[in-house]
């Protein structure tokens, strides 16, 4: 088992207003899963997103990432953690503006301490991984939104993550580019990547095998 959640709560303080963003989740998911989560707005979508990828922990509850309890580590053992284990594709890319793609690929290896020669071997590889081999030396203003999302995709990649998160990967893409994101996404899960895909776009969420609907902070329907 890759994740497993056990009667997760999230409760956050408004001045003297609780909101209790998740309200005892149980779920698993398998590792080379393709899972897609979906609910309106104030469901607990981000919130269950920022747990998985170690932003952020359970107010109650457990949760394991590959069988290691992590619900009580302190910022740096999470921040570590999710260095090693976890890929983030974001809606807005948050790509580094003033540096290459290889070098925005080169950033969780520079993180994690991989020396410069296999650092830029792994993040070339990564970039032809998703197509952008004649793309590396551009900066992100010289790229298109497509390309900069897959810049996005490879930086999520290099480190070989044992998931990846997908937060709104197509949310600033027209609907021609953002099939062409899901294509990479389809592709990379064809390959044995476990991907969790956070969409309220149904259409989006059909690429996934199994779709995760949330409500009110809790699983409506899995």
């Amino acid at each position: 088992m890759l994740i497993e959640l056990r009667s997760v709560t999230r409760t956050y303080r408004m001045g003297t207003v609780e909101v209790h963003a998740l309200r005892g989740l149980d779920l698993d998911i398998d590792a080379n899963e393709y899972t897609a989560i979906m609910g309106p707005s104030g469901s607990g979508k981000s919130t269950l997103m920022n747990i998985l990828g170690c932003l952020d922990r359970p107010t109650s509850g457990r949760f394991q990432l590959e069988g290691r309890d992590v619900s009580g580590l302190g910022d740096a053992q999470l921040s570590r953690l999710r260095n090693a284990f976890v890929g983030f594709v974001f809606q807005t890319f948050n790509l580094l503006p003033r540096v290459t793609a290889l070098r925005n690929v080169e950033m969780p290896l520079i993180y994690a301490g991989v020396a410069g020669g296999p650092r830029r071997k792994l993040a070339r590889e990564a970039l032809e991984r998703v197509g952008l081999a004649d793309r590396m030396h551009h900066r992100p203003n010289e790229l298109s939104g497509g390309q900069r999302q897959r810049v996005a995709i490879a930086r999520a990649l290099v480190n070989g993550p044992s998931l990846v998160l997908a937060d709104e990967p197509t949310g600033n893409l027209d609907s021609v580019t953002g099939e062409g994101i899901m294509q990479v996404l389809d592709e990379l899960h064809a390959e044995g990547n476990t991907i969790l895909l956070v969409t309220h776009e149904s259409y989006i969420a059909e690429h996934a095998s199994r779709q995760i609907h949330l409500r009110d902070g809790m699983i409506e329907a899995a």
